[in-house]
């Protein structure tokens, strides 16, 4: 025990870490692309990544994006339909869709 937390709670905060990593990797990615329509495609990477490291993975994914999508909501004026096709290619990649079906043409393979 180190500071009143065990091996095992150290292990799960960190591991929740790196799932998180995961999202930031992609949406960082976007705003580095800035690419025309390519905001489907990094919501369902982000999600997959995240869901590959196993359900924990998939419940900080999924915890990850509703947050993103409420706030966006009150902040973007985001629509509702807009909302909804984010929130499909999210579950699509969580669920272990491949993401490239969001793929945009000629977004740079570095993606």
């Amino acid at each position: 025990q180190l500071l009143g937390v065990t091996h095992k709670d150290w292990v799960t905060h960190i591991q929740t870490y790196t799932r998180s990593l995961d999202m930031a990797r992609a949406y960082m990615d976007m705003l580095d692309a800035n690419y025309k329509d390519s905001d489907k495609y990094f919501h369902a990477r982000g999600n997959y990544d995240a869901a590959q490291r196993g359900s924990g993975g998939a419940w900080a994914a999924k915890l990850i994006s509703d947050a993103r999508e409420s706030i966006q909501t009150g902040v973007s004026g985001q629509g509702a339909e807009d909302r909804a096709a984010d929130q499909e290619a999210n579950e699509w990649g969580r669920s272990g869709g491949d993401p490239n079906r969001y793929r945009p043409r000629g977004l740079p393979d570095k993606y």
